[in-house]
């Protein structure tokens, strides 16, 4: 049997490990409105900038893990969400979709095969959410452009009863020929309204 400190220990560094994506020095906030802040960094490896959102919202971890899960509502509150589908589920913590999402013309829609996992703490301490784009699961649709690399995580704690704190990051490239400068230019416009959209649905 594991050793009460050893076990906290481990736990510890496990904390500090799922919080080092978060703690970087370079964000810097570029849109804060309605307890909703925003903040972009450049990326090492893209053009194209990432970007944080930290927000405090009303509701429980079991309200979040089921609008998260329910993909096909994924248009009520994701920006410019035109449509999302179910692929395969794995376990309730795991599954596998598949999202479009709408731009204006003359640029291409651009969608994508995204596999969450949801990690719950058992003593309720905090809820990860990791989604990754991957490739190889459904070939690509004719008339859209997919996206190949996307990373997103969650990190939620609950500081009081029915009180979210939420450490949002997400890190993309959209591909296709849209210039970095433009994608840049309105990126904290989408998570923003994704957020304020969730929090609505979350009360």
């Amino acid at each position: 049997m594991m050793r009460k400190p050893v076990f906290l220990l481990l736990i510890t560094i496990s904390y500090l490990t799922s919080l080092s994506c978060f703690g970087q020095s370079n964000w810097k906030l570029t849109k804060e409105k309605e307890g909703i802040a925003v903040y972009q960094s450049e990326s090492g490896n893209s053009s194209y900038k990432n970007i944080k959102v930290e927000c405090t919202l009303k509701g429980t971890y079991e309200q979040l893990i089921a609008l998260i899960s329910n993909v096909s509502q994924h248009k009520d509150w994701v920006y410019n969400n035109k449509s999302a589908s179910l692929i395969r589920t794995v376990s309730p913590y795991e599954f596998y979709y598949y999202t479009e999402t709408s731009l204006p013309w003359p640029m291409t829609n651009r969608d994508a095969v995204m596999h969450t996992r949801i990690t719950r703490d058992s003593n309720n301490r905090f809820l990860k959410i990791n989604a990754v784009s991957v490739t190889g699961v459904l070939p690509e649709k004719e008339g859209k452009v997919r996206v190949k690399r996307t990373a997103i995580n969650w990190y939620v704690t609950m500081p009081a009863p029915h009180t979210l704190h939420i450490i949002y990051t997400l890190e993309a490239d959209p591909g296709g020929t849209i210039p970095a400068w433009m994608v840049n230019s309105f990126v904290d416009k989408g998570p923003f309204e994704s957020f304020k959209k969730l929090s609505r649905l979350l009360k």
